[in-house]
């Protein structure tokens, strides 16, 4: 029972990680559609660099009490769980960046009138 509460506060610290990279994925569309990915503005870095330091430290967290109740017994599936939730992270950051690019290209432009 204890080692599933701990999967359990894992899973929740791995859902706010993905959310945290879902939301870099987003501020990071526009910049790398424009090509000035290098050349970014305060703001801008600050709106990329939070939820990268942040996501990358909450999951961190998420990993290390996912140890806590299987990497003793099961090394191995920890180890495979550990590259699946890379992979979910990275994919969650694609999919901010998607849903940014269809929103800006939903949105009316400035200046347009109907």
């Amino acid at each position: 029972m204890e080692n599933w509460i701990t999967r359990i506060v894992a899973s929740l610290c791995a859902a706010g990680s993905a959310g945290l990279f879902w939301t870099l994925g987003v501020f990071l569309a526009v910049p790398w559609n424009e090509g000035r990915l290098f050349d970014l503005n305060r703001a801008e870095l600050q709106l990329i660099a939070v939820p990268l330091l942040v996501g990358s430290a909450v999951a961190w967290g998420a990993l290390h009490i996912l140890a806590i109740a299987d990497r003793a017994r099961r090394p191995r599936i920890f180890m495979v769980l550990g590259a699946l939730f890379l992979v979910a992270l990275l994919v969650a950051a694609a999919s901010g960046m998607a849903w940014a690019q269809t929103q800006r290209v939903a949105s009316p432009s400035v200046g347009s009138q109907r």
